[in-house]
């Protein structure tokens, strides 16, 4: 299972190049699958491995030991060396099994400090995989405390989460880049057809108090699946993914969303949220866990108040229908709608990666140095659709999806 997980990231997901140059970010926890990792990378020629390893236990010492300028020079936050080697054409795998608690109890600017830190220190990276010059893929890694978060009661939490990862990810299917290969297929043809809509506007509406419209350009993009890098190349990058999603125009949110399940940020657990917009900007919002947390995403930036995604999820996605709470957004956005605060997408809207940041931004496609995935979708989620031609459509009802 652990070696065809490996081959699915690195020859699917990542599409990996011969003589291409790789960087592997991962909890040190998992060496013995970052060695799997490593030795199939070596057999498909790449030669140039840098491994920057993090340990959720060595991170929190510094956190409560360390005053906020001390942290921003430590390397568990400090990414100069990703500029290095995007520069370098390198591929990037990332993969997460943070413990949610991690930062429990942590002075909330610490919190932000160094995530801010994490963000800006590695921007031509992050410029880079923006306009599709680097491939890269995220991915899960089972952890102990990870594990005992979502599987409590179990007698063997890390290897019950191991198992939950391999089966929203199909590797217990004979063939998991087969069963990807049909997946991107399938979620291509549903981008087609929300992109010959031409949706202008979008109402959400659900029992938890949701009712909000979201606008969208004319020259937005529906995506999902996986994304064709600058050079031809098809990457996954986010393992699993079932989302498809566009970029908002930045100032045309306005109304109500309530989240319907729990952003872990940082290692720290933010829950039972609303956010109030208007002219695209969040204006007011509240948790009843992390709300400092929240806050700090929020003020970010001077455009992390204004979203940059929204993406659609069936209800009854695999990653719903499984139950499971994982505490992990790559997973739990596979199970939800959502949307994201912070930096919008230029490969979402038409020639965006040819464009200035300027000319995105008058464009309406948000830029930030944040960008932060929360989900909104319930089981009786609706949204309606405007299109440019003033027809109204159904495009969810009860949490699924309805346009024909």
């Amino acid at each position: 299972m652990y070696e065809k997980y490996a081959e699915l990231l690195l020859k699917r997901c990542l599409n990996i190049k011969e003589g291409e140059p790789l960087l592997i970010n991962a909890p040190i926890e998992c060496i013995e699958f970052i060695r799997i990792v490593a030795k199939e990378a070596y057999k498909l020629g790449v030669n140039d491995i840098y491994f920057d390893l993090t340990d959720d236990i060595l991170k929190r010492d510094q956190l409560e030991n360390l005053d906020i300028n001390s942290l921003k020079e430590s390397r568990f936050w400090n990414k100069t060396i990703w500029n290095e080697y995007a520069n370098k054409g390198a591929a990037f795998l990332m993969l997460y099994g943070d413990d949610p608690e991690m930062t429990n109890g942590i002075d909330s600017e610490k919190i932000a400090a160094t995530a801010y830190t994490s963000r800006t220190s590695r921007k031509i990276y992050k410029e880079k995989q923006g306009i599709g010059e680097v491939s890269w893929c995220i991915a899960s890694v089972a952890t102990e405390k990870w594990a005992n978060k979502v599987f409590p009661n179990s007698s063997n939490p890390k290897e019950e989460l191991w198992n939950a990862i391999f089966k929203m990810c199909y590797v217990d299917k004979e063939n998991p880049i087969e069963e990807w290969d049909k997946l991107v297929s399938e979620n291509k043809e549903r981008c087609e057809e929300l992109n010959k809509y031409k949706i202008k506007k979008m109402h959400y509406t659900n029992g938890l108090g949701t009712d909000l419209f979201v606008e969208l350009s004319d020259l937005a993009i529906w995506s999902g699946g996986a994304e064709t890098l600058k050079d031809g190349r098809e990457a996954i990058v986010n393992m699993p993914t079932i989302e498809v999603f566009t970029t908002p125009i930045l100032s045309k949110t306005e109304g109500i969303v309530y989240s319907s399940k729990p952003l872990v940020y940082n290692g720290a657990i933010i829950d039972e949220f609303y956010l109030e917009f208007k002219e695209g900007k969040v204006v007011n919002f509240d948790a009843k866990i992390g709300k400092e947390v929240l806050k700090s995403i929020i003020e970010a930036d001077k455009n992390s108040a204004y979203l940059g995604e929204v993406a659609l999820v069936e209800h009854d996605s695999v990653i719903s229908k499984s139950n499971i709470l994982f505490y992990e957004t790559l997973f739990d956005e596979n199970a939800s709608c959502h949307l994201a605060l912070g930096a919008g997408f230029p490969t979402a809207i038409k020639e965006g990666t040819s464009k200035s940041k300027e000319e995105l931004l008058n464009m309406g496609v948000n830029e930030s140095d944040v960008h932060v995935d929360f989900m909104i979708g319930t089981e009786d989620l609706n949204i309606t659709g405007i299109t440019y031609d003033n027809k109204e459509i159904n495009i969810f009802t009860h949490g699924k999806f309805d346009i024909k």
